[in-house]
């Protein structure tokens, strides 16, 4: 129905353009795709794939800003893609009925998340405002063990669903000693590609993606992010964020309702 298709458009345009001044696209893209009455499986996958290229775009924008800390790129990609394989094949082999009665709970943990990302965005501009005072390319990431198995647990939440993962990344990449709020968007970037594209190929693989919607929807979010932001940035980043955590409680209140 072209309702339906002008619903998953604008919700991806919507996403586009949250991400750019917040975060958490996913809380409009995934409930938009159950609303038009698509499987929870495959409303994840597809909003999975659907918003790759922004990951990607988000990559390139930040491709220069690694500096010093280059030598964490390849762990972190090589965690990102073993993590996005785990994720994802835990996901195939969830039973539908079990994953639809788990998502109302994934969509609360990712609101919540979303709720904790202006603290956190506040902790992470203290700590880059106190870098500033040193060589912020001599600041690097402690590849200790625990910190390893976070960066591969995360992987795996992404594989799986992925609605706030970034604000995870960015906690981790913060308790691993990178203070350069830059940096650390250039490595989550890169982490967060490999992750959704492996688990994106792993969808593919297994028909689970709705091609015309996903294809629609990866055009309204690039569209979105480039000109959304600004319609965005006019109702102000307070109200977006409002909107985008209404939508999640409203809807993990509903799904838990009709049971």
């Amino acid at each position: 129905m072209w309702s339906d298709s002008l619903l998953v458009f604008f919700a991806a345009m919507a996403a586009g353009a949250v991400n750019s001044v917040a975060g958490g696209g996913t809380l409009l893209t995934f409930p938009a795709l159950l609303a038009t009455g698509q499987l929870a499986l495959v409303a994840n996958a597809t909003s999975t794939v659907a918003l790759c290229p922004g990951s990607a775009s988000s990559w390139w924008g930040y491709r220069h800003e690694i500096g010093g800390n280059r030598h964490a790129v390849l762990p972190m990609l090589v965690l990102g893609v073993a993590g996005g394989i785990t994720g994802s094949a835990l996901l195939l082999v969830t039973p539908a009925p079990l994953f639809d009665r788990i998502v109302p709970y994934l969509i609360l943990a990712a609101t919540l998340l979303f709720i904790a990302q202006e603290p956190l965005s506040r902790w992470l501009r203290s700590r880059s405002g106190e870098a500033a005072k040193d060589d912020e390319e001599h600041v690097h990431l402690r590849l200790t063990p625990p910190m390893l198995v976070a960066v591969f647990g995360t992987a795996v939440y992404g594989g799986y669903f992925g609605a706030g993962i970034g604000i995870i990344t960015l906690a981790v990449l913060g308790l691993m000693g990178l203070r350069n709020i830059h940096q650390m968007n250039a490595l989550k970037n890169v982490y967060a590609l490999a992750t959704n594209a492996v688990a994106a190929a792993i969808f593919i693989s297994r028909g689970l993606v709705d091609w015309k919607v996903a294809l629609l929807m990866a055009c309204g979010a690039l569209f979105g992010g480039y000109a959304g932001a600004g319609i965005a940035r006019k109702i102000g980043q307070k109200n977006v964020r409002r909107i985008v955590i209404g939508i999640g409680l409203l809807l993990t209140a509903s799904m838990l309702v009709r049971g």
